[in-house]
């Protein structure tokens, strides 16, 4: 990936940095703490929780003093009990209209703070069991509400999150061809795809090939970073269980000129980590990572080996850039 100074390059989790605070922390205290951990220069905020204790503006105001710029919103509907048997996908049509408005009041927010990309990530919508939904209508009214959110703004990015499952068991999103089918039938020019590493991990899938599909079929609109096992969203640091897929990823989104925000997706406080110290190690890592990345995208015999499909070549060749006090 070029190196753009000028460009922000890292954001992380801000509910993360609630660990340690007393009472209830403000988006305000979030930000400052976020602030405080050197490279961390970009903030997503969700809608509509870290908008209760301050406005559009007064939150584009704390990000600017604290020199963080806003990389984008992300809709939450959870918080909502009345949104638990889906939001876009709810039997009821109200219920549905409700999710729509506050999307698109999330958008209004958006555009009030000069951002661009909103991501959507529909964990409440799909099934628990058997017999529970009805898989055509479920899908025609999400379908019907993104083109809707789509067309409120055009000018705003859409970005859906797919996830395998969570809170719901079946997510009516669950993996890269459902959600890219899903944008093609919505037929929007602002619709893209935010990738989660630890999603597409427990998808059974490839990061970098779910990166090229993306790019192929649709726009990558996001990047959230993290590892797991792959058995749930684990949302670990950085390279800290799959580093040789984290680097591929990497030489992926450089060959596909990605230069959007590394978005630092984990799980500190399920730990007890301090929130601080994750993230400085988030950013060494990845700055790491990406660096050996920026070694190996034009490597000719890495190339050649890939060519052939020789995945011993491609091992020692891959081995060596990371792992140089070994030779």
């Amino acid at each position: 990936m070029p190196d753009l100074p000028n460009r922000p390059r890292y954001a992380a989790r801000l509910n993360a940095f609630k660990t340690g605070l007393p009472g209830k922390p403000t988006a305000a205290d979030l930000i400052a703490r976020a602030a405080g951990v050197e490279g961390l220069d970009a903030a997503d905020l969700n809608y509509p929780d870290h908008f209760a204790d301050h406005s559009p503006d007064e939150l584009s105001a704390i990000l600017s003093s604290h020199g963080m710029a806003l990389n984008g919103l992300a809709m939450r509907y959870y918080t909502d009990p009345g949104f638990r048997l889906g939001a876009f996908t709810h039997p009821d049509a109200k219920v549905r209209q409700a999710a729509v408005d506050i999307t698109k009041s999330g958008l209004d927010a958006l555009a009030r703070m000069g951002g661009r990309l909103m991501t959507l990530w529909m964990g409440q919508d799909g099934v628990d069991y058997s017999f529970q939904g009805d898989y055509a209508r479920m899908w025609d009214d999400t379908i019907a509400a993104i083109q809707a959110v789509a067309d409120h703004n055009p000018d705003l990015d859409i970005a859906i999150e797919y996830k395998p499952n969570e809170p719901r068991a079946f997510a009516l999103m669950p993996d890269i061809g459902t959600t890219l089918l899903a944008i093609r039938e919505a037929g929007r020019p602002n619709l893209g795809v935010t990738l989660d590493f630890a999603h597409v991990l427990y998808a059974d899938e490839i990061p970098a090939q779910s990166a090229r599909l993306i790019g192929r079929h649709a726009k990558l609109m996001g990047v959230h970073l993290n590892d797991g096992y792959g058995k749930r969203d684990d949302g670990l640091m950085v390279g800290s269980v799959h580093p040789v897929q984290t680097v591929e990823l990497f030489v992926e989104l450089d060959r596909m000129g990605y230069d959007g925000v590394i978005y630092f997706d984990t799980f500190p406080d399920h730990g007890g980590l301090d929130p601080r110290a994750e993230a400085r190690a988030n950013i060494q890592m990845a700055e790491r990572l990406r660096a050996v990345a920026a070694s190996l995208s034009g490597h000719k015999g890495l190339a050649e080996a890939i060519a052939r499909q020789d995945a011993t070549a491609s091992l020692g060749i891959v081995a060596d850039a990371l792992y140089r006090a070994g030779r």
